[in-house]
């Protein structure tokens, strides 16, 4: 499909479209990923797609876009039936979409990824003329990005505005965007929303995005539509439905974990200090560069930032994953290694992010992983190598029960588990002792509903009891939920702190974004 008419003096706004998918089911052999489910997206709406993971909603996406082929039900647009074989028929008919990563290639700039874009570049490119019409583009545009700058040295806002400013380039006007914030700041993610909520307003374009987060649904969009175990399980006006009816829709029956309410001034003796941390990344460059920290017990601290400054090397350096070129570790006043003695001496536990890469063995079993902590100490073994498999098995099926760990059984491989029940077993593994020292990141990162408000519980418990809990965490909104007090961290350093009564969002997101 040919970019817009760029040269033209006046061009007319491309209008946004409707769109609706009808009985539209998808089998996968004895598994049924979409059933029935009819969505009606009206023109210039801004529509938000919500549902748990395993909702249907990527699947629901990926037959409307052509990837994959519906066993049954059509798309249609502003009402009529359209055959959309494949991702380049969706392109044809208009449609475009912003997924959750980026599609740029990083060593180009921006001009030349959205020239490159086109389904019609030329064998030689007139680059000044391109130049010329990409500029007389961005004039027509509500957000802007320097066109000549390499992608890799733009920020993850300028990056997705990049991504949309391709689609609108390419004349797509009906886009979807898969959870389009989760790696803005928060000002840039309401300015991006804002600005395409503009547009909608205006006609120019209708927009359907899948999210999970409320607060951008009541917000920015027109209307909801709930999928629930791949079917249609509601809709409404985003204003008119609370945030617990669209939850109740999303979940159905299942319960929900409570948090219990904040302790206010835990007693506890435990203090966690980190002392002009340096740490270096996989090309040895600075990552961590004179991190100091002081958290004490029955505090949750929050460490809020972009993705990229720093965060996964801090946690990594602390679980004994990544050497500390500098700087100490204490714990109430006595020096920390992170190594395996010491995090039993001073009963240090961790949830770190990819539980399934970072905290298994994945093709060992659910009670072979639980026993990491304890398989080489009474009752689990005798003598410190003797080991007790049906002792192990027994203390797996007690924390399976316990937390809910939904697996075939305690024999089955890790691996096979959900990713909500992978980040439960490892709960149940760190926590179902006395914890003093709690260093969590990202812990909710693509689970679902009922997975998050169990995992946040959790977390919100141990503190309540007396640990001192690190929290590293993308999602701004989770930390300001369980935090008592956040730090931003830029470039490798604390750049802002702040008690969360006295947060606010704005300024702690142009601090993440190192203004």
């Amino acid at each position: 499909m040919s970019a817009l008419p760029l040269s033209d003096t006046e061009l007319k706004p491309a209008r946004g479209f409707g769109l609706q998918t009808s009985d539209m089911t998808k089998i996968f052999g004895s598994l049924v990923a979409l059933e029935g489910v009819s969505l009606d997206v009206k023109p210039g709406q801004f529509h938000a797609l919500l549902g748990e993971n395993g909702a249907g909603k990527s699947t629901l996406v990926k037959c409307i876009m052509g990837f994959y082929q519906p066993t049954r039900g059509e798309v249609l647009i502003d009402g009529r039936p359209t055959q959309i074989r494949n991702p380049r028929d969706a392109k044809a008919a208009g449609i475009g979409m912003v997924y959750q990563h980026f599609t740029l290639v990083p060593c180009l700039t921006a001009a030349e990824n959205m020239v490159i874009s086109r389904a019609d570049v030329p064998t030689v490119i007139d680059w000044r003329k391109e130049r010329d019409e990409l500029e007389a583009f961005l004039e027509r545009m509500p957000f802007k990005v320097p066109l000549g700058a390499p992608v890799s040295s733009l920020s993850a806002g300028e990056k997705q505005k990049l991504e949309i400013l391709k689609q609108l380039y390419l004349d797509q006007r009906f886009l979807i965007l898969d959870e389009p914030t989760s790696v803005l700041t928060p000002g840039e993610a309401d300015e991006m929303l804002g600005l395409l909520g503009d547009m909608a307003k205006a006609g120019d374009i209708t927009v359907l995005m899948i999210t999970h987060k409320f607060r951008e649904v009541k917000t920015f969009c027109d209307q909801v539509t709930v999928l629930r175990r791949g079917r249609f399980a509601g809709t409404g006006g985003a204003n008119d439905l609370s945030i617990d009816e669209m939850s109740r829709m999303m979940l159905g029956d299942t319960e929900i974990r409570k948090s219990a309410e904040r302790v206010k001034d835990v007693a506890s003796d435990t203090h966690l200090e980190v002392a002009g941390l340096f740490v270096d990344d996989n090309e040895e460059l600075p990552a961590v560069e004179g991190f100091n920290l002081k958290i004490r017990g029955g505090e949750i601290v929050g460490v809020a930032g972009v993705s990229g400054n720093g965060q996964s090397e801090l946690v990594e350096a602390l679980a004994g994953q990544r050497p500390i070129r500098d700087g100490r570790v204490f714990i109430n006043g006595e020096p920390f290694e992170p190594v395996r003695r010491d995090y039993d001496r001073f009963r240090v536990y961790g949830l770190p992010e990819e539980p399934l890469k970072n905290a298994t063995v994945p093709r060992m079993s659910v009670a072979e992983n639980l026993a990491f902590r304890s398989f080489d100490k009474p009752p689990a073994a005798k003598f410190g190598w003797w080991l007790r498999p049906a002792v192990m098995r027994d203390r797996a099926n007690d924390l399976i029960g316990r937390y809910r760990v939904k697996t075939p059984s305690a024999d089955a491989p890790i691996e096979n588990l959900s990713g909500g029940n992978v980040q439960r077993a490892v709960l149940a593994r760190e926590l179902s002792e006395q914890v003093n020292v709690l260093v969590v990141a990202n812990p909710c990162f693509g689970l679902d509903f009922a997975s998050v408000a169990e995992i946040r519980a959790q977390i919100l418990d141990q503190r309540n009891r007396g640990a001192a809990v690190l929290l590293v965490s993308e999602d701004l909104d989770e930390i300001l939920e369980l935090a008592d007090r956040v730090v931003v961290m830029s470039e490798g350093k604390i750049t802002y702190t702040v008690p969360v009564a006295e947060a606010d969002r704005n300024t702690i997101g142009r601090y993440m974004a190192g203004h």
